[in-house]
């Protein structure tokens, strides 16, 4: 499911150039259109709040069979406006799936597996998004349009029925659910005094990095073919090594998340991958021999870095807080990186021109990762080694929010802990 959620979030990105040519947008009326398509995270938190009420696994059967209808809807789109309008809900409705899907590993996995299932997860999303890029390079060249990108998105239907059968019955949430059919939770509740440190130390980050990763990755490919001037083909290589490489950061995520931390492993490589993502902006210096090696090694640092950061920040997230809130969290994460991500592209269209370029413009954005990294090191409370129910404080939550006792979450005995922060 998350390969096929990588792939189809992927498109727009991928097939950017050739979106603006089939709908004659200019470079600053794309990135409005890019803007507009940011809303899908509105819907995507209306369906991470019902993963907390109803449980998970419907809430993902029933995102993965609307999302194939609406590709087709989205193929067949000749209206800027009509294509937009289905990307806002294929990305609303794969958005919630994801979220409630990262939730659940975190539920379902032993606490020295957390991390890793948030490496496999990431794995598998970034492995869908870079199946987009080795196929439009053939499309092209056999003369198909980019249009024939979205036919595996449509084929996604027949996804519904093995992962019905694969996805657990009774989780955790869902027995609790079944004693108390509406927790009473609110949005706001992520904001509870147990909660405020970590949830605006989260938000904070997310604006930031969803600015400066708005800039970098979505507007990487239009870079290299329609302003370096790569071919297709050229471009598709170096995203897609970029990629590859990557994704070698996903078990080291996993490994540093493990032994040294969640937060030292978002803070320092986070930080540094964004000199990748500045360097490729910034283009080879004059009299480089292999100018495109610069571009590559740039990308490739940038992806390796982000990989490494993200399985740190994923696990972190999904631990912080208590199952009725945990894909609250997550949905409201995603709301504030729509906000942001559509904040990003207006601003990016307003100041290409005052700022003498795309490339610049994009650089000043990167250089919102650093303080990003520093907030999440310095307010972020470290959950390396903690059972889930004391990282996200699962009995001071149900005794502060009145649950019936027969419903509080006992946390195991851990020798080790003293208080927690």
């Amino acid at each position: 499911m998350l390969i096929y959620q990588g792939y189809s979030l992927s498109i727009a990105g991928v097939a950017a150039p050739w979106i603006a040519k089939s709908f004659l947008l200019s470079q600053a009326q794309l990135a409005e259109l890019f803007a507009w398509m940011s809303i899908s995270a509105f819907g995507s938190l209306v369906l991470a709040r019902l993963a907390d009420r109803v449980g998970r696994r419907k809430i993902i059967l029933f995102c993965l069979s609307l999302a194939p209808l609406l590709s087709a809807g989205a193929a067949l789109a000749r209206d800027p406006r009509l294509f937009a309008a289905f990307e806002i809900l294929i990305a609303a409705l794969l958005g919630g799936s994801v979220s409630s899907a990262i939730v659940l590993l975190a539920e379902e996995l032993d606490v020295k597996q957390r991390a890793r299932g948030q490496a496999a997860a990431a794995l598998a999303s970034a492995i869908g998004g870079v199946l987009s890029y080795i196929v439009i390079p053939f499309l092209l060249q056999w003369g198909y349009s980019w249009r024939w990108l979205l036919a595996p998105c449509v084929a996604g239907i027949v996804l519904v029925l093995p992962i019905a059968l694969m996805l657990p019955e009774r989780t955790p949430l869902m027995r609790r659910i079944a004693h108390d059919p509406a927790p009473k939770t609110h949005v706001w509740d992520i904001f509870h005094p147990l909660y405020r440190k970590r949830a605006i130390a989260l938000l904070v980050c997310a604006a930031l990095d969803t600015m400066a990763g708005t800039a970098v990755n979505g507007w990487l490919y239009f870079q290299a073919v329609s302003i370096i001037g790569l071919s297709p083909r050229m471009a598709s290589t170096i995203v897609v090594t970029g990629m590859v490489v990557g994704m070698l950061g996903f078990p080291l995520g996993a490994w540093t998340s493990e032994r040294f931390g969640r937060v030292p492993t978002v803070m320092y490589a986070g930080g540094a991958a964004w000199l990748g993502a500045i360097a490729f902006y910034l283009g080879p210096p004059v009299g480089v021999t292999w100018p495109l090696i610069w571009l590559l090694v740039g990308y490739c640092w940038f992806k390796f870095g982000s990989s490494v950061m993200t399985v740190g920040a994923n696990s972190a997230a999904t631990e912080l807080f208590p199952d009725g809130l945990r894909t609250t969290m997550v949905g409201v994460q995603g709301i504030t990186g729509a906000i942001f991500s559509m904040l990003a592209q207006v601003i990016i269209a307003a100041l290409i021109g005052p700022l003498g370029g795309l490339p610049r413009v994009v650089r000043y954005f990167a250089l919102l990762g650093f303080p990003s990294a520093l907030i999440f090191g310095l307010y972020i409370d470290e959950t390396r080694g903690l059972p889930l129910a004391i990282a996200s404080r699962e009995q001071e939550w149900s005794a502060a929010h009145g649950m019936r006792p027969e419903l509080q979450v006992e946390a195991p005995a851990h020798p080790d802990l003293g208080e927690i922060r």
